[in-house]
């Protein structure tokens, strides 16, 4: 690991002749900048220590345990630590600004927040991503006063900007690793019928994967398909697990567009070696190795656990009305079906996660620079790779025993398969008009959203997208559309019975315990 491994490019930066000449008037500007960060070299350091993905990459040929450690430790200084401007943490707002609490499409000036490459929709708000994912620990969510405000169409117009919490990144890892292996289901079907439909007129196919349903696809002789009646996912079939609105397929893809767009940290991979996309002065601010790091330290968070788990070790005290109150809620939960789309429990098939993906619809083909991943020393055959039910590096736990509890691995059932607790079913739907935004952020409806897990949920509030909700019953009574029907069945129980749906949902927490 090496403090410093981004460049400063010097008073004239090599970008300008990218965009104008107009940017020429901004050119002593642009050298009071790099004066400013030659007074800063003088007296302070860069705090953020880099990888480089060949460092991993021979780390995984030595010892492939050893590389998910030091990808995991490095990803962990990473996540915490408070960059500064020799770093490259921030942009080149505008008006002498580093940071935006709010979008500054008006600023257009060269090099301005306009300007920024790729497009800005938000911030840089932050130095460090534990400044917003710290609640009630590292790596949870965040309160309603870090929620991150983005202007998606970059319109400059208050009325159609959104606003979006930070959700907790627990068990993330294992979210990724159930698309795949749901997407995998999803594209068997899908070729499936494109074969039968050699031999028909057509063949029509139901897409489930999980047990969850997608609707259905039709096939044509012709290789072409129909996809007007697929429910909750794209018509590439690929299960995109994170954001509200199942926007990112993958924890890399997550990683490095919020460290560009919250922290001001540009990767390689995202606008290129030696570019500065932000004009502010350095370069090569996050490496191949960085993402990556950041993407296992993220996805080796521990799974979310359950206040009876927690009081079945002795962790926590839960009196006897409480649990029984637990169990009651989740007969509620059952009756007014929130399981249709708050999956309680879904299983892996295979527990490694591996970055790179080890499934081609969770890999870049080309990084959203252009530049080629292989070229960048980010390979399959090098992968980083952890198992979701040993290698959990936090959580450890000794209990009153003696006895040492891995209680952030994931549990395994009797057949060997991975038990994810999740509660969703990593689909989109419809929530209706109380919560429909007034742009459609990715283009699947302005009051589509992805079902948001609720392993976690005890520990999360305030809720929804945009932490709208103080409580549970109000997230609850936020549901429309295709929820409508279970947020009627709530209103209409009597008391008893909403306080126990109530603890049940808030049974689920986050728990960390560090390793030493």
């Amino acid at each position: 690991m090496k403090k410093n491994q981004n460049t400063r490019i010097g008073k004239t930066p090599a970008t300008l002749n990218t965009i104008g000449a107009a940017a020429i008037l901004l050119i002593f500007a642009i050298q009071a900048g790099a004066d400013d960060l030659d007074v800063s070299a003088a007296v302070h350091q860069p705090q953020l220590e880099h990888i480089l993905q060949q460092e991993l990459n021979q780390l995984v040929v030595i010892d492939p345990h050893q590389a998910f450690e030091e990808a995991f430790e490095v990803g962990d200084k990473l996540f915490g630590t408070a960059g500064n401007e020799l770093d490259g943490i921030g942009a080149y707002v505008g008006n002498g600004s580093r940071f935006a609490k709010h979008p500054r499409v008006d600023l257009t000036g060269p090099m301005q927040w306009a300007n920024h490459i790729p497009e800005r929709v938000t911030g840089p708000n932050s130095q460090a991503c534990s400044e917003c994912h710290f609640h009630p620990s590292e790596d949870g969510s965040g309160p309603v006063s870090t929620n991150n405000v983005r202007d998606p169409k970059r319109k400059g117009k208050i009325g159609k900007f959104i606003t979006r919490q930070p959700p907790h990144v627990f068990g993330i890892g294992a979210k990724q690793r159930l698309a795949e292996e749901m997407t995998q289901e999803l594209h068997q079907i899908r070729d499936a019928a494109l074969v039968i439909a050699q031999t028909r007129n057509q063949a029509k196919a139901k897409l489930i994967a999980k047990g969850i349903r997608f609707g259905r696809i039709t096939a044509y002789p012709d290789g072409s398909l129909d996809f007007s009646e697929v429910e909750g996912v794209d018509d590439d079939l690929i299960i995109k697990p994170l954001q509200w609105k199942g926007a990112n397929s993958t924890v890399r893809d997550f990683v490095r567009e919020a460290e560009n767009n919250e922290l001001g940290l540009q990767a390689v991979e995202i606008v290129g070696i030696g570019q500065d996309g932000d004009f502010d002065q350095i370069v090569n601010e996050l490496t191949v190795g960085d993402i990556t790091a950041l993407a296992i330290y993220q996805a080796a968070q521990p799974r979310p656990v359950t206040k009876t788990e927690l009081a079945d070790l002795g962790l926590m005290a839960l009196s006897s009305e409480e649990e029984e109150q637990i169990e009651a809620g989740g007969k509620v939960f059952k009756k007014i079906k929130c399981l249709r789309c708050h999956v309680p429990e879904l299983q892996l098939d295979s527990p490694i996660f591996s970055e790179p993906s080890r499934s081609a619809a969770y890999r870049d083909q080309s990084f959203p620079s252009g530049d080629n991943p292989r070229e960048l020393g980010l390979r399959p055959r090098t992968a980083v790779t952890f198992d979701l039910t040993q290698d959990m590096p936090d959580n450890i736990i000794e209990l009153e025993t003696g006895r040492i509890f891995h209680l952030g691995n994931f549990k395994k059932n009797e057949s060997g398969q991975t038990i994810v607790n999740i509660f969703s079913d990593l689909k989109r739907h419809d929530l209706g008009e109380r919560v429909a935004e007034p742009v459609d952020e990715i283009g699947t409806g302005p009051s589509v959203f992805i079902t948001q897990p609720l392993w976690g949920a005890g520990s999360t509030a305030p809720y929804m997208h945009d932490g709208r909700s103080p409580t549970i019953t109000d997230a609850i009574l936020q549901h429309g559309g295709e929820a409508a029907n279970s947020r009627d069945k709530f209103v209409n129980l009597k008391e008893k019975k909403k306080k126990a749906l109530v603890a049940y949902i808030e049974n689920q927490i986050l728990f960390k315990q560090t390793e030493e």
